[in-house]
């Protein structure tokens, strides 16, 4: 998974709308993030946004693939390739960017509800 240099500051300045934008090194990738939630993945120069039931079938629609972080194995991730036609319109891009960061806030949301309700049966 590698990406280059040009590419990732391409898609952060395409984002810088979105701002509190910030991007960290993830196993040879790019993990994007808005403040602190992780909503995007650059991998081999393509962009992957997080997806939930609410955002899903855009990418269906449009005929993106989850991605797959081995490819050899079946198993993929709440993250959808981006349209590269959204890529290059800021407007578009806005707009499914932040329902990505809305489904990563649900998704955090998730995992903290459900590890609160964990019942301890220490004494």
């Amino acid at each position: 998974m590698t990406v280059t240099a040009d590419f990732r500051e391409f898609v952060l300045e395409q984002l810088r709308p979105l701002q509190n934008v910030s991007s960290r090194p993830m196993f040879g990738g790019v993990g994007i993030y808005a403040d602190e939630l992780f909503f995007a993945i650059i991998a081999d120069d393509v962009v992957y946004l997080k997806v939930d039931d609410k955002n899903r079938g855009d990418y269906e629609v449009a005929g993106k693939q989850p991605f797959k972080p081995f490819p050899d194995r079946p198993s993929s991730m709440n993250y959808y390739e981006l349209p590269v036609e959204v890529l290059e319109d800021p407007e578009q891009l806005l707009d499914w960017s932040r329902k990505a960061v809305e489904a990563a806030a649900r998704s955090k949301k998730k995992k903290k509800v459900a590890g609160s309700s964990k019942v301890s049966n220490e004494q």
